[in-house]
Order: structure tokens, then sequence, then C-alpha cells
């Protein structure tokens, strides 16, 4: 058990986000054309819009809790007044509302794009791995709340934040003696986690890192109504 917690937790995030930062890197140099959301909105608006609205307050709501959550230290914390049952409340219910928000959203999205005939026929096999697998992400995340509520003195919490920021650090011994005894479905939820950084450049995902700052400097576009004599 000590050596597959050292290789899931240990290793195996250094592996993921390897494959994630230089496929990202190949696929950008060699195929800019697939970079792209490949957007099915002329096939179908009304669905999309439904879904993909929560689904993204939902996702981004998700990442920077996990974000701050996880890698802020936990003396910062402190210096604030927030102690560690403080944090996980906020947690709680941060976490509870942008995930059923997202949970709503991403089964909109999953029903379109696995029940419209024209939008299956258009999809890819990742198409459909990938929104299952942030299904599947997102379930984990919603029942590790169940598991939280039956101890909400913040101690498993701290164990996670433990295991994120050494891993940062890379101290992968101490990460792996952070979270070798938490919960199951915390584990499962971090090596998914992980796991979707595997998949990450061979995917649409990729379009998370294109910010188009571009226009936001460019020149203003001039248009003239035209006139029906």
């Amino acid at each position: 058990m000590a050596h597959l917690n050292m290789f899931a937790f240990g290793i195996y995030p250094y592996i993921a986000i390897a494959i994630m930062v230089i496929g990202s890197w190949i696929r950008y140099d060699r195929e800019q054309y697939t970079w792209k959301t490949s957007s099915s909105q002329l096939l179908e608006k009304k669905q999309l819009r439904l879904g993909s609205i929560p689904f993204h307050i939902g996702i981004l709501g998700i990442f920077l809790g996990h974000f701050f959550g996880l890698l802020m230290p936990k003396e910062i914390w402190h210096l604030l007044g927030i102690t560690a049952q403080m944090k996980q409340m906020i947690a709680v219910g941060a976490g509870g509302l942008f995930g059923l928000i997202c949970f709503f959203g991403l089964t909109v999205l999953i029903k379109r794009r696995l029940g419209n005939p024209r939008i299956r026929a258009t999809s890819n096999t990742m198409d459909i791995v990938i929104l299952l697998l942030l299904y599947a992400q997102l379930i984990l995340g919603l029942l590790s709340i169940t598991v939280s509520l039956g101890h909400m003195d913040g101690a498993e919490m701290l164990k996670l934040m433990a295991w994120a920021q050494n891993t940062v650090t890379f101290n992968s011994v101490a990460a792996v003696e952070a979270i070798s005894n938490v919960h199951w479905i915390f584990k499962m939820h971090v090596f998914l986690g992980m796991t979707l950084f595997v998949v990450f450049p061979f995917s649409r995902l990729v379009h998370m890192l294109s910010v188009p700052v571009q226009y936001v400097r460019r020149q203003h576009q001039i248009v003239r109504q035209r006139f029906v004599r």
C-alpha cells in the first residue's frame, strides 16, 4: 500500500503535470488549428446556453477555491483570523454551491452532447471522454462534502493542503505522508484530478490556456448601418 501511495500521490502528479505542459506545448507548436473549443453553437444554441453558462461559472468558482484553498499556507489563513474549522465551513459552503451549479450545467451539456444526433455525429471520442471525466470528478467532489460534514475539525483538509503544498515544493515524501491516511474519496478525487492533467493536451480543454488579450488593445472596428433606399 505504501508503494501504491507513493506512485499515485508522490510520482504520478509530476508525470501528469509534465504530460500536460509538454503535450500542450507540442500541440500548440505543431497543430495550432486544433487549438480551439470546436464550438457546436451553430448546430444548437438553446441547450448550449442553458448548460454552458452555469458550467463555466461553477468550474471557475471550483478552480479558484481549490487553488487558494490548497496552496495558500495555513499561517496566512490564521493571520486573517480564519481557523481550520472556519475554513472547512467556507470550503463546504462555497464548494457545494459552485459544485451544484457546475453539476447542473454539465448535466445539460452531457445530455446535449449524447442526445442530439447532429452534435453526437460531430463529436469525437475525446469530446465525450473529457465530459464524462469531468462529471465523475465533480460527483466525487460533491460526495467528499458529505464526508467533510461528518468531521468539521478541518483535519483532513489540512492534510490535503499539506499534500498540495509539498507537491509544489517537490517534497514528495512529505506529500505522501500527509495524504496517506485521508478518506478514500479524497484520494480518488485527487488521483482523477491528476488524470485530467494527463488528458488535457489531447482535448479541447487547451482553450483554457488561450486568453484573448489582443482584444483589449486592438483597434475598434467601425460598423456602419446599411440604409435601404
